[in-house]
């Protein structure tokens, strides 16, 4: 069958050549007619050529983002910019594009966290990515303020804190939030517009943008790009492919 398929589709590349011409409308008609038929006798046929095309169009946009990883090396995995925790050895890096308003980043948070202890061989880098409004711009820019002015430890606190935070980022929050946790609240308030916060997330926006990236959680793990949220046990599977 798939012999006389081959046959059918050879002969209507044929039909595209000059040779089409000396068919009559007859012929034309009987050979769509033909086709037609035995499409509606194996319709399985369709679905397996669709399968086909979207194998290959998996694999073209894997190859993509391989190819964008490898030109982007250093401001993804080099950037002194941004957070770098986990085990600043470990022989797999996740990157996370995050947005603090992101509900999947949210339900990732708590995974993420979990793979990095538990594999203790993780070194994880976070990349402010604010797209979902001044919401979201508002505590990017408080926290990297907070890394920019009382470091890592600090940083990675209130990271914590502002991706738990069910109301809005508003300032007496924000003040109420650095004040729980010893840090200079007006000085951070203030940082929050300086020139060097914006230039991280616009830096960081300009990257996405080369990366193809619209949405968050995305992540970059070694040399794999996970475009979206991903269950603790699939990220472990992606790290020992890595490894592997």
């Amino acid at each position: 069958m798939r012999l006389t398929l081959a046959a059918l589709l050879a002969s209507a590349t044929l039909l595209s050549a000059p040779a089409r011409a000396e068919m009559t409308e007859a012929e034309r008609s009987a050979f769509r007619d033909e086709v037609r038929a035995y499409l509606l006798e194996n319709p399985e046929i369709i679905v397996e050529a669709m399968d086909v095309l979207q194998g290959r169009e998996q694999a073209d946009a894997a190859a993509k983002d391989r190819q964008m990883l490898a030109d982007q090396q250093g401001a993804i995995f080099d950037d002194p910019a941004s957070w770098v925790g986990g085990n600043p050895d470990g022989d797999v890096t996740i990157v996370e594009f995050v947005d603090y308003r992101c509900g999947y980043c949210r339900k990732a948070h708590d995974e993420v966290t979990e793979l990095v202890k538990s594999d203790g061989n993780i070194r994880l880098i976070l990349k402010e990515f604010p797209i979902l409004g001044e919401a979201s711009l508002s505590s990017s820019r408080f926290a990297v303020a907070v890394l920019q002015l009382h470091g890592p430890e600090a940083y990675k606190t209130v990271h914590d804190e502002l991706i738990a935070l069910r109301g809005e980022p508003e300032e007496e929050t924000l003040t109420r939030l650095a004040q729980d946790l010893g840090l200079d609240a007006p000085a951070i308030l203030a940082r929050m517009a300086a020139d060097e916060v914006t230039k991280v997330i616009r830096d960081n926006h300009s990257l996405a943008d080369i990366m193809e990236i619209s949405g968050t959680p995305t992540f970059v793990i070694n040399g794999t790009m996970v475009r979206g949220y991903v269950p603790l046990d699939g990220m472990r599977q992606i790290v020992a492919g890595e490894r592997g």
